[in-house]
């Protein structure tokens, strides 16, 4: 595992550890926002089911797509 350490810097201190850093926390918040899109994106296909579900009984055509 990478540290924020090294043993060739003046000050010890590892220059690509925050970039590791910034990239990681960059990577669990686009992974939290897909995941929030996914379930709205679920949500509005069920949305749409239902409704073409009631065009459907009522005779009523709709634009496939």
């Amino acid at each position: 595992m990478m540290e924020d350490y090294c043993a060739f810097s003046k000050g010890h201190k590892c220059l690509k550890w925050d970039d590791y850093e910034l990239t990681r926390h960059e990577l669990e918040e686009a992974d939290v926002l897909c995941h929030g899109n996914w379930i709205e994106i679920q949500k509005l296909y069920e949305y749409i089911e239902k409704l073409k579900s009631i065009l459907k009984e009522n005779n009523i055509d709709y634009p496939e797509m």
